[in-house]
């Protein structure tokens, strides 16, 4: 179950992106009842379904930005030059799979990842990340949940 905190900023969005590991079709479909339109990749803990319906990765434009999403980013060593290579003329990449937040930039890109809000692992707290986009620029923040 989302926190009441989560459905309360996602529903007030203008778009959901989703880093994988939603785990079921059932979820998925709850999130596009939300309101916003969700756009995801699928991961490593998902359902055949859900990796039928979304790419291991993708790009999307909001905003006058590109996002890369991807859920394994790979190892620590080298990950942000590694999902720059992978993400060339994208703005931010936001990756999954940890579950451990990071807001940080690389070479005027964005490297991103929301935690979880649901299943913190050894990440301090539940948290997720709006994005304000406006004339190309990104403005990331992280909430704590």
């Amino acid at each position: 179950m989302l926190p009441e905190r989560c459905v309360e900023l996602c529903s007030r969005a203008d778009l959901l992106l989703h880093c994988g590991d939603v785990c079921t079709l059932a979820v998925w479909e709850s999130l596009e009842k939300l309101g916003p339109p969700p756009a995801g990749v699928h991961g490593n803990m998902d359902a055949l379904d859900l990796v039928e319906l979304l790419p291991a990765e993708r790009v999307v434009e909001v905003g006058g930005a590109r996002i890369g999403l991807v859920h394994d980013p790979g190892p620590v060593a080298g990950r942000a030059a590694r999902l720059r290579a992978r993400f060339p003329g994208c703005d931010a990449v936001i990756y999954g799979h940890t579950h451990i937040p990071e807001v940080s930039r690389d070479q005027d890109v964005w490297i991103l990842n929301p935690g979880s809000p649901t299943e913190r692992r050894r990440a301090p707290s539940h948290s997720m990340l709006l994005l304000e986009v406006e004339e190309g620029e990104i403005r990331p923040r992280l909430v704590e949940l």
